[in-house]
């Protein structure tokens, strides 16, 4: 398996995808046009995902991998469909490069048949066989995908485990290919296999038909495909070595790590489920499925999918769309711009030399339309629109305008020459003058164009002026979002390690955060004041530093992506003193005037909205039971510094410290007497970030204790 997976790959990947039978779908996902996810439970092993790439590939995997804040149409179809369906079974279809997955839903059983070849497509057919949606329309000699058609599987290939040794040996004499070719082509095993075929018969694959001893070769294929049935592992391999053979054991020795596994996918060949003759002598390493080998091999690629859509949108977008810088939209107007007058000047120059041509064969056009007039009279349109097929100089008719469309002499006077319209109610002259018209018309809307163009040449001289000055003042480029992260309504933060603090903006965000966003493993902060925001210190999800960083940002901004499984989610002193400083700042504390302040913590379990008997708990409020941990003599200061989550610019809260180690450009601040829209409006002019997300971020009116690249522009490496 290189590019694509062979039918033999699917019969693996079928076997191993149909263990997962009783897992239910948690939610489908599309993170790139050519990926989808399906988010399954199966019942007794961890939730995982049936990565589907157009093509290419199917497998599982546990991998976190950003997904678009709003699904595309297909994702919206699938969660419609499949939301807590039920996988009833995986099978591929005949010995062809389809695999069909089987759901028990309560509108019935549907199926979802993955094709893996040519370009891919997947399609959600219903129990009747018709097709819901497929992800891709298209037509094929014979079928058609398309909604509410009859799904048609690809017409069936020849199956190898329905051979026996009569029907090969059949096939043997019946074909006029070389041995491989023959294997390869009619008995379906395709090149690489067909070669294994051989060599393990001991056979040259060029050798004819004729040569070869049928037995042998059956021998081998049987032997080929129970060593298929029976493989319980993945092999991945891998290009002649370069490395230090020292330096392998070490990377070998220590697959356990995710980095050591992008060590192995960027100097990985292929994945197989079997290992061939063909492979002897190349180094692998093996693995427990055939599902494992390909993530180990693509996974991290694959995991990529949204931060490689949001690049191309990025750096391809077209007008209107994506992230167009202001001198990308300019230069394209001024491209189409100059492309419109260049096609003005064309079209000015024919209207104007029909005109004299018509003028040049006066007496030729003259002709035409005294006879074409008389015949009309005379014998009605029907008859002269016949005809005309006989004449040569006249090209057709338009009866209801009274038109007709003839051919000008040539330069031999024969009927060869250019085109041109004629009105039969006017004259030769008045024929022309409506090509110089035309011409004249044309000219007036060029000389508008001459304006705009000009014009548009001004706006991008500006906006190139504008954007060197922005690159050396360190702003950066927005990104249009159509919709926010989920966190970006609370207030939110990063503890060290990466772990996510959220707390309430208001008292149905404290409602929220605790509903929503605390569970078992994650910790609750509540400063000591009344009306401060209930924070939930989140175990699992935050954010990890991205392993292929966005080409778009600069590199002074960290680039994270947002996770929910994190490396370490052990939650220590060290990072709940962070937790309650962060806690405390966003509280009254911050513009009570004091300078310290105290935060308590306690498990989720001891948070809740039910009070005692004759008592009320309002909105936002929670009673705490039990023991709590304190922190006292807090200091009531904060770090805000850039980075980039999932590709996006953002401004994060910290302690100072840790926005210290974490920020190339941050901010330190404490309480003071600026207020947070003027300091916004600084920030933006500096950074370019917008002032809304800026203002979500700053807990009051502030003073700035220290600044680098947030109040004043950072000074390049050239300077």
């Amino acid at each position: 398996m290189k590019k694509a997976m062979s039918g033999f790959d699917l019969r693996v990947m079928a076997r191993e995808l149909d263990a997962l039978k009783g897992a239910y779908v948690k939610k489908a996902y599309m993170p790139h046009y050519e990926q989808i996810v399906l988010r399954v439970n199966p019942k007794a092993a961890d939730q995982r995902d049936i990565v589907f790439v157009r093509g290419a590939r199917i497998y599982t995997s546990t991998r976190d991998r950003p997904m678009p804040m709003t699904p595309p149409p297909f994702a919206m179809v699938l969660r419609k469909h499949l939301r807590n369906a039920r996988l009833t079974g995986v099978q591929q279809v005949g010995f062809d490069r389809v695999l069909a997955f089987s759901f028990d839903t309560k509108n019935g059983q549907l199926t979802l048949y993955v094709e893996v070849f040519r370009d891919g497509n997947i399609i959600l057919v219903d129990q009747d066989g018709i097709i819901i949606q497929p992800l891709t329309h298209a037509s094929y000699a014979g079928r058609t995908l398309k909604k509410g058609v009859p799904y048609t599987p690809p017409p069936e290939a020849m199956d190898p485990y329905a051979l026996d040794e009569t029907s090969l040996t059949a096939l043997l004499d019946e074909s006029d290919r070389d041995l491989v070719s023959t294997l390869g082509g009619k008995a379906n095993l395709g090149a690489t296999h067909a070669n294994a075929v051989c060599a393990l018969a001991g056979l040259e694959p060029n050798s004819a038909t004729s040569d070869a001893d049928p037995s042998k070769l059956f021998q081998a294929l049987t032997t080929l495909l129970k060593e298929l049935d029976t493989s319980k592992e993945g092999y991945l391999l891998f290009k002649p070595l370069d490395d230090d053979p020292a330096e392998w054991e070490a990377h070998l020795s220590t697959l356990e790590h995710p980095k050591q596994h992008l060590w192995l996918s960027d100097r990985a060949l292929e994945a197989t489920p079997i290992l061939l003759p063909q492979h002897d002598g190349m180094t692998h390493v093996s693995f427990p499925s055939l599902c494992e080998t390909i993530d180990v091999w693509k996974g991290a690629h694959d995991a990529h999918a949204l931060q490689r859509r949001e690049e191309e949108r990025f750096e391809q977008a077209g007008p209107g769309r994506g992230q167009s810088t202001e001198v990308e939209k300019l230069e394209r107007r001024k491209a189409q711009q100059e492309k419109a007058l260049g096609g003005f000047s064309d079209k000015i120059e024919k209207q104007q030399r029909l005109g004299h041509l018509i003028q040049q064969h006066w007496n030729h056009v003259e002709g035409l339309l005294e006879q074409t007039k008389q015949a009309v009279e005379r014998d009605g349109w029907s008859t002269v629109r016949k005809a005309i097929k006989s004449i040569p100089w006249i090209v057709s008719a338009v009866p209801a305008d009274r038109t007709i469309t003839v051919l000008l002499p040539d330069d031999e006077h024969e009927a060869k020459g250019p085109q041109v319209m004629l009105e039969l109610d006017a004259t030769v002259h008045q024929n022309a003058q409506r090509y110089f018209e035309s011409a004249r018309k044309q000219k007036n809307k060029t000389s508008g164009a001459v304006e705009a163009l000009a014009e548009t040449e001004r706006k991008l001289k500006r906006a190139r002026k504008n954007e060197a000055k922005q690159k050396a003042s360190g702003k950066l480029n927005r990104m249009k979002r159509s919709k926010r992260m989920w966190f970006e309504q609370h207030r939110w933060g990063m503890i060290e390690g990466g772990h996510l603090l959220v707390g309430g903006k208001d008292a149905k965000g404290n409602d929220a955060v605790v509903k929503k966003h605390l569970s078992n493993d994650d910790m609750y902060l509540h400063a000591d004041l009344h009306g401060a925001p209930s924070c939930s210190l989140r175990a699992s999800q935050g954010f990890a530093l991205e392993e292929r960083r966005p080409a778009h940002l600069p590199s002074d901004i960290p680039a994270y992506r947002l996770v929910d499984k994190l490396e370490d989610p052990t939650l220590d002193e060290k990072k709940l003193q962070q937790a309650a400083a962060l806690a405390l700042s966003w509280s009254r504390a911050w513009n009570g005037g004091g300078a310290h302040g105290t935060v308590y913590s306690v498990k989720p379990a001891q948070v809740s909205k039910s009070a005692q008997t004759g008592e009320f708990v309002g909105k936002g409020a929670f009673v705490i039971r039990g023991q709590r941990t304190w922190y006292k003599d807090m200091d009531v200061r904060i770090g805000i510094g850039i980075i980039a989550v999932n590709g996006v610019p953002m401004v994060v809260s910290g302690t100072p410290t840790h926005i210290l180690t974490m920020c190339q450009r941050y901010a330190i601040l404490s309480p003071g007497l600026t207020k947070k829209d003027q300091l916004a409006n600084k920030i933006y002019r500096t950074t370019g970030l917008s002032t809304d997300d800026l203002l979500s971020v700053l807990p009051g009116a502030c003073d700035v204790i220290d600044e680098y690249g947030m109040l004043t522009p950072p000074v390049s490496e050239e300077e």
